[in-house]
């Protein structure tokens, strides 16, 4: 049995829609942390460029059936696929997980651009993005380029 998450802070940003799902690119977002962390929990920081961002889709609702194959955001262009396939922010435990560009770095607030995340929405955690834990050769499907063209546009 998984322990409870708590959130370590919130997002504050422009976006209020968890249903406008295009346009994060250029979307500066401030992660506002608790206090029980106090001044230096970000320190160090601000020497990498991105920080991996998980989150909870707390404004969307999970998905009531989980079973069978969806088209991404329903279009007809794209193939249907299974659960763990889509990215979107209806699924089980409803987490998200972005790599967004580190703006700036305070005591208790960090601002980074590119969190596809609404004003509101809890961060569960924050790590530094670090190249020896990304993969070297990734290999996607060509529609996923076609779904995602719009999503970072800034």
């Amino acid at each position: 049995m998984l322990d409870s998450l708590v959130a370590v802070g919130h997002v504050r940003n422009h976006r209020t829609d968890p249903g406008d799902s295009d346009g994060w690119g250029d979307v500066v977002s401030r992660i506002e942390l608790d206090e029980r962390f106090g001044d230096q929990a970000l320190t160090g920081l601000e020497e990498f460029s991105h920080a991996l961002m998980l989150f909870h889709f707390d404004q969307l609702a999970e998905r009531p059936d989980y079973t069978g194959v969806r088209r991404p955001r329903g279009r007809d262009d794209l193939p249907a696929v299974g659960l763990f396939v889509d990215r979107g922010p209806r699924r089980p435990n409803r987490i998200g997980v972005t790599a967004a560009e580190i703006v700036s770095v305070g005591a208790r607030a960090l601002e980074v651009r590119g969190l596809d995340a609404v004003d509101g929405t809890p961060v569960i955690d924050i790590k530094p993005v670090m190249r020896e834990f990304e993969p070297v050769n990734i290999r996607q499907p060509e529609w996923v380029a076609r779904l995602m063209s719009e999503y970072f546009v800034r």
